[in-house]
């Protein structure tokens, strides 16, 4: 019997599933002790206050939505992967990768630097095709 082992692949999969609510938390610092009627964080009423808010806050926000978004596909392409019994290291190298870029994808839309953030988006888009082709025979 083959025992299975949590691969760095499925790490990077908990890492990205955190990063869009590490980038809600980025929209939301600085603004949890600060009473509502002053402008701070509306816990009753979250998705009404951040779409209110404007500069970094916002693009964190939509950071937050373009990681959620992405999220599936990276999921399932690592998990086909697995399936198909692609090369551990590869799947690895290329899952990790990712990871890196949409960090540097979020850096960049807190920038606020579109163009180079467009260019990461697609670079992340084509390892997330990578990941889903590694197993391919």
């Amino acid at each position: 019997m083959q025992v299975a082992h949590f691969t760095l692949a499925y790490w990077c999969i908990l890492i990205a599933v955190l990063l869009p609510i590490a980038c809600a938390g980025i929209a939301k610092s600085g603004k949890f002790n600060k009473p509502r009627r002053e402008g701070g964080y509306d816990n009753h009423n979250p998705r009404a206050w951040l779409a209110k808010q404007t500069d970094w806050r916002a693009r964190a926000n939509a950071a937050q939505a373009n990681s959620f978004e992405a999220l599936p596909f990276f999921i399932g392409a690592v998990l086909v992967a697995h399936q198909l019994g692609a090369n551990q290291a590869r799947v690895d190298l290329l899952a990790l990768l990712y990871i890196v870029t949409r960090i540097f994808y979020v850096m960049l839309y807190l920038a606020d630097n579109a163009k180079l953030r467009s260019v990461v988006w697609t670079i992340a888009f084509g390892l997330n095709i990578a990941i889903l082709f590694a197993g391919f025979r």
